[in-house]
């Protein structure tokens, strides 16, 4: 598993470096777009396998109008397109007349919750990316998130002995989230040595401590999902490592963290 975990990451490591690096920004951002139409259909097939077609292809074109109304930057279009998600399934249920109990609301709530809690922050990547540098702090944020799990991982294999959440994620303890702040930190501090896009202060400590901790956070949250589900992986597009979602759960949690410290500090 391992194997094929670190093959897989090989594979698309250097595209993703392009894309972000000094790939055309047009390119970047329709892998974003797929990224998050192929997240959602995931939580969808994992949540809600009942859901409307319609319901689902229409959240598939509002996440489109919202990528492009932040490519373009129409950001006063933004709170207009994201009502849609919510209004749209409502006066589709209406229209179809349901049975007056409860499920209507879980079904419509279940409908909105997948665009916002997968494709709003996956968008809000394009803003980081229009920030000054913003290329690299995209990189910087993966660094992190990705020293985050890899440390987590191997000290919690390594010397995990007390749960951290055991009925939701039996094989992650507090040894092993340690070893993630501990790794996500170093790897920030090396990053900054290199590329010097902000100095190395207690600011950005503070900055780094958090994304991992809400990267754990996230990661725990998308193992609930498949838990109530009783499923182990959201999805088998990437080989070792399960779906979209196993791979972004923490990432989706550590985006609005990075893109409120930006536009605090721009």
């Amino acid at each position: 598993m391992q194997i094929k975990r670190w093959l897989t990451g090989i594979i698309f490591a250097p595209l993703l470096i392009y894309m972000i690096g000094i790939g055309p920004r047009w390119l970047f951002y329709s892998f974003l777009f797929v990224a998050a139409i192929a997240g959602l259909i995931e939580f969808y097939r994992m949540s809600f396998p009942a859901l409307s077609s319609l319901v689902r292809w229409s959240s598939y074109f509002i996440t489109l109008l919202l990528f492009l109304i932040f490519r373009f930057e129409k950001l006063s279009l933004a709170p207009v397109i994201i009502s849609l998600w919510a209004l749209v399934p409502l006066t589709f249920y209406m229209l179809r007349q349901p049975e007056i109990d409860g499920s209507l609301a879980s079904d419509v709530g279940t409908a909105v919750f997948g665009p916002v809690y997968i494709c709003l922050p996956l968008a809000m990547l394009i803003m980081i990316d229009m920030c000054p540098q913003g290329n690299m702090w995209i990189f910087f944020l993966l660094a992190v998130i990705f020293a985050n799990d890899t440390a987590a991982f191997y000290i919690g294999s390594l010397l995990g002995r007390h749960k951290l959440y055991e009925k939701i994620s039996p094989r992650k303890t507090w040894e092993g989230a340690a070893g993630g702040l501990i790794g996500s930190l170093i790897v920030a501090l090396l990053f900054l040595s290199i590329i010097q896009i902000h100095e190395k202060n207690q600011g950005i400590i503070v900055l780094v401590l958090l994304l991992s901790v809400v990267a754990q956070i996230g990661d725990l949250s998308e193992s609930l999902l498949k838990r109530i589900s009783g499923i182990k992986d959201s999805g088998k597009i990437l080989p070792g490592h399960g779906g979209i979602l196993d791979v972004i759960d923490g990432l989706l949690f550590a985006i609005p963290v990075m893109y409120l410290y930006l536009y605090w500090i721009i």
